[in-house]
């Protein structure tokens, strides 16, 4: 297979003042120009995969920021532009006032060929969704895909270009996309109403869209899925793990929710009362993440791999690549797992001796099997004469018993935790132990939500728990619904965290 590159280079230096384009042209590695930026007071530059390069030492003035605008096309509400018939895109930074003050000139190319590495999944009529970084070749490849379905496969493609990116600037698409129809979209916000209309008005068989980023755009591709119209996108993420951790898309992979297990099913499952789960069938099929122009990582099923990943077990992942001679090689990788033992989870000081603990409040069979269950040496003793530590809940603390006062008398030391749940218990003997628990962020976060909910439904008043980012508070509000509590999220930037109430407060459902 040989790839074929068209990048329509002349007519972008056609726009750019001579002595920015000048250089360009003469320039060794110009057929790796990613883009030209020019920036008012500052000299030109190119970007390139691997280094920028100064292309004049003159500043950019505003009358050369004024003779690129006036030969390309009009700017969008993207502050995107483009240079017709081609695939460049011009993109502008304004200052207060309005005005563009900078450019950035990116080249756009069409490489016929770049989809053979999937060409088994766009032929299998499979919904797939095209994850990378930035500049990796999104886009590009989208756009081959499309050439392929409607011109290869003769299937009915509609194209919805918001920023005229996939085929190109004017209303001549360009033959990039091969038969494929286009539909523009005059504001980006307009996107996913134009996306039910390709469906409800032109009868395809696919859809190509680019940049999926909102809840809408979400909804919108459910919805022509459910439609039984194949899709293309691209979304932003560089990996399936990003999209699942971003509560605006995750929807397209099934969408994310906690659920509660009964105490039998915990246990068979080895897990935690609160889990997480996918909520439905994910909208695409597949995910391919675009590592570099020519490697890809593919995840066939991504049902299987999203549930696979909320249960923290390892996945396969299939990557391809094209060798020297342009062909197609594929391998299967496995993630090594680590070797665990029992100790592995939790981590004792060897200082640390038995101790002697007198509960009071709490119930004996509960503390011994938090104690075998992070493997702390606790020794339960039935007076408080034979105690090295008295070990109390908060509310029987309040209450001052004299068992308390007997305590401090005879300077023995008091522990107190929150409450007599199981989970408390747990939480209490570890930080007694100095044990150190191997937990992800969000697992420890859901079990911190179990404990205000623990704690309000006891009688204590509303709980504020720790700052989280805006998907793990998603998830928290998802399991304090669930106990029919009531949450919001207060604070502002990092220190953005919930608050647990009985009763409803002045709800707040921004999780941002």
């Amino acid at each position: 297979m040989q790839k074929i590159i068209t990048d329509d280079f002349n007519e972008l230096l056609s726009v750019l003042p001579a002595y920015v384009s000048k250089p360009l042209w003469n320039h060794d590695s110009r057929n790796e120009l990613l883009e030209v930026v020019l920036d008012l007071g500052r000299p030109a530059e190119a970007r390139y995969p691997k280094n920028q390069v100064v292309l004049n030492p003159a500043e950019v003035t505003i009358k050369d920021i004024e003779y690129v605008v006036s030969r390309i096309g009009v700017f969008g509400e993207d502050n995107r532009a483009g240079i017709e018939r081609t695939l460049h895109r011009i993109s502008a930074i304004r200052n207060r006032a309005g005005d563009i003050i900078g450019l950035s000139c990116r080249l756009g190319r069409a490489v016929l060929g770049n989809s053979e590495l999937i060409r088994d999944l766009v032929e299998s009529g499979k919904s797939i969704m095209l994850l990378g970084r930035p500049g990796v070749g999104k886009t590009t490849m989208l756009r081959e895909v499309a050439r392929v379905l409607a011109d290869e496969l003769e299937k009915r493609v509609v194209i919805v270009d918001t920023s005229n990116e996939i085929a190109g600037d004017g209303d001549i698409p360009h033959p990039a996309i091969g038969r494929s129809r286009r539909m523009q979209v005059a504001r980006p916000s307009m996107q996913h109403a134009v996306m039910i209309e390709a469906v409800e008005n032109h009868m395809p068989e696919v859809i190509i869209i680019d940049e999926i980023g909102t809840e809408l755009e979400a909804q919108a591709a459910r919805t022509i899925a459910e439609r039984g119209v194949q899709l293309v996108g691209t979304a932003h993420g560089n990996t399936l793990e990003n999209l699942i951790m971003n509560p605006t898309l995750s929807d397209l992979v099934g969408g994310i929710q906690t659920v509660t297990l009964g105490d039998d099913e915990a246990r068979r499952r080895r897990s935690q009362k609160s889990i997480l789960e996918r909520k439905a069938p994910p909208t695409f099929d597949v995910i391919v993440e675009i590592q570099s122009w020519d490697r890809v990582a593919i995840h066939p099923d991504v049902a299987t791999v999203v549930d696979a990943i909320l249960r923290k077990r390892d996945i396969g992942v299939e990557e391809r690549w094209f060798d020297e001679h342009g062909e197609v090689q594929r391998e299967r990788k496995v993630p090594a797992s680590p070797q665990k033992t029992p100790e592995s989870k939790t981590e004792i000081h060897e200082e640390h001796l038995p101790k002697n603990i007198y509960p009071f409040g709490i119930d004996r069979s509960r503390l011994e099997k938090a104690a075998r269950k992070i493997h702390v040496p606790v020794k339960l003793v039935d007076s408080l004469n034979s105690a090295d530590m008295l070990m109390i809940t908060k509310n029987h603390y309040r209450r001052n018993p004299q068992v308390l006062e007997l305590a401090e008398a005879s300077k023995i030391p008091v522990y107190v935790i929150r409450s007599n749940s199981p989970s408390q218990i747990e939480l209490g003997l570890a930080d007694l132990y100095d044990v150190r628990e191997a937990e992800d962020p969000t697992a420890i976060a859901l079990k911190e939500a179990e404990e205000a909910v623990s704690a309000i439904k006891e009688g204590q008043g509303p709980m504020e728990l720790h700052p989280q980012n805006s998907f793990i508070r998603r998830l928290q509000h998802q399991l304090i619904e669930n106990h029919e509590l009531k949450s919001e999220s207060t604070g502002k930037g990092a220190q953005r965290r919930l608050r647990v109430y009985e009763e409803m407060p002045v709800y707040d459902e921004d999780y941002s």
